[in-house]
Order: structure tokens, then C-alpha cells, then sequence
């Protein structure tokens, strides 16, 4: 069983990458986020392409940003949308859908980014981690988080964490936060699996980021012990960031029971772009405000 998640960063523009790596990769069972379309927009964009590749789904979308979904062919049900009893801002968002999926409850998570440290979408994301972990803490323990969790888990996750101070994604509650929700039972697979690896799985558009592999590992696949205990590849699928169209995201591909490919390595094809000097390699300049940083 192949499970997978990847941020598309708008689900029609990314079309023309999406469904061929559906045929490449061939997963059972997909992760979207930040989907960009109302569920009515959803359907009718990719409902017939995915019900000829055997696909079932379920989509939580709003029209113009966040949104996930799931995407299975190994059985989808007991669908929930949202998190029940969860914060919004200040309206509940689209940012969490959950199904069962060949006998795994399946989470697709888009953790709100946060802005900044002093922001109040910054508690917001707090307190939303909270939820989730009350969710996640309720049971099944054959269980899947999956997604752009907007944290990356230590410094280790970051191409340099000098670049990162003042900034959210890194801060000490954060990841407090996240370490709670991994306190509910979860396993981080691919840092399990690769515990000494530069790894990474976002790299920003702009200043050739993903060219010099300045990157950070946000994109999570987290698992109660009785999946993890089945992982035998945990990857992060480079080749679906380069060439032309790509989301700034790259998918995380986790093989279950058996692996297709081989336990082929922690990012493929690994970069080949050295690893910055600490203190060399800053972020890009700050841009303002998008619909991406909602």
C-alpha cells in the first residue's frame, strides 16, 4: 500500500503534473492540500480523471485558497470534514479532511502557516494543533497525519537555522505543538527511516532556492505504531518539483508491507547542489502578503 502526500499549491494548476504522477507512482492513497477549489469545482475538474484511475475522494475546498483532500483506491469511508469543534479564523477553514482507508484512518492536514511569531494567526495555529492532536489522540491508533504541517520538526529540517531566526515554521511552541501531536502515538516515518539524512521537501520559488536545495522539510507523513511498524520506503519524490509548472512542494511517497521501488533513499534523485556553509544562504526577501499565506 502506497500512501503519499503532496501540497499541489493549486490543484488546476497543477493538472498537467498531478495526473501523470498519478500514473507514475501509482498510489493508493493521496493527500492533497491547498487545493484552491470549491468542492462543486473539484468534482468537476478531476471526478471523471479520477474515477477512470480507479480513484475514490473526498475534498474540503473553499474557491480561492487552502483546501485538501483525499484521494483512495483501497476504500474511503466514515468521511469527516474539518476538525470537529476546532478553531477557525475566525471561521472554520478547509484545512483538514479524514477517512478510513484500507483499514487506516487517514488524516489530510494543511496546518495554517502562522505569519508570525507575534501574530495572531500564529496562536491560531497553535491552538489548531491542539485540536488535532485531541482529534488524533481519540483513536484509531492504525493511523495516518499527512501533510503540509508548516513546521519543520528541528534544525536539522532547515538548509540553515541561522536563516530561519525571528521566523515562524521553527519556533520553539511550534514545535512544542507539533511533538504533542507526536506524543498522541506518532511516528515521524521518513526521519525514522532516515535519521541521519538532509532531507527536504519545500524549496521557495524565488532566489533558486530549489537549485541551490536551500530547503525545508514541512511536508509530514506521521503514522500510529502499527502502520509504521509496516514502513519499507519513506521518500521524499524530488523529480515532481523540477521541470516546468511545479508546486514549491514535493510529494512524500511512504510504502507500506512492500516497496515498489526499493528503499531507493531519503529524497530521489538527491540533489546535487552541495549543502550551504551555515550562515552563508539567507531567505528570500519577504514578499507581501498572498493568498499562499493564508
Amino acid at each position: 500500500m502506497r500512501v503519499t502526500t503532496w501540497n499541489v499549491n493549486s490543484v488546476k494548476q497543477r493538472l498537467p503534473r498531478l495526473l501523470p504522477w498519478l500514473d507514475q507512482r501509482r498510489p493508493d492513497v493521496v493527500c492533497l492540500q491547498e487545493t484552491k477549489l470549491a468542492d462543486a469545482a473539484f468534482a468537476e475538474l478531476l471526478g471523471k480523471e479520477l474515477a477512470d484511475r480507479g480513484y475514490e475522494y473526498a475534498a474540503h475546498g473553499e474557491a480561492r485558497w487552502n483546501g485538501v483532500a483525499i484521494l483512495s483506491r483501497v476504500g474511503l469511508d466514515d468521511v469527516v470534514t474539518g476538525i470537529p469543534g476546532g478553531p477557525g479564523f475566525p471561521h472554520p477553514e478547509a484545512r483538514a479532511v479524514s477517512a478510513t482507508c484500507g483499514g487506516i484512518r487517514v488524516h489530510s492536514v494543511y496546518v495554517p502557516n502562522g505569519r508570525t511569531p507575534d501574530s495572531d494567526h500564529y496562536q491560531y495555529k497553535l491552538t489548531w494543533l491542539g485540536a488535532l492532536r485531541d482529534l488524533v489522540a481519540a483513536g484509531p491508533d492504525a493511523v495516518i497525519v499527512a501533510g503540509d504541517i508548516n513546521i519543520a520538526p528541528t534544525d536539522a529540517d532547515v538548509f540553515d537555522p541561522d536563516a530561519f531566526a525571528g521566523q515562524t515554521h521553527v519556533t520553539a511552541p511550534e514545535r512544542a505543538a507539533l511533538a504533542d501531536l507526536q506524543a498522541a502515538g506518532l511516528h515521524d516515518v521518513v526521519r525514522d527511516h532516515w535519521p541521519d539524512k538532509r532531507v527536504f521537501s519545500y524549496w521557495d520559488y524565488r532566489a533558486g532556492m530549489f537549485h541551490q536545495d536551500l530547503g525545508m522539510r514541512i511536508d509530514l507523513v506521521l503514522a500510529g505504531t502499527p502502520v509504521a511498524e509496516r514502513v519499507k520506503a519513506a521518500w521524499v519524490d524530488r523529480h515532481a518539483r523540477k521541470g516546468t509548472g511545479p508546486s514549491d512542494h514535493a510529494p512524500v511517497i511512504v510504502d507500506l508491507d512492500e516497496a515498489p521501488d526499493g528503499d531507493i533513499g531519503p529524497v530521489v534523485p538527491p540533489p546535487s547542489a552541495p549543502a550551504a556553509r551555515r550562515g552563508k544562504a539567507r531567505l528570500p526577501q519577504a514578499a507581501p502578503a498572498t493568498p499562499d499565506d493564508k
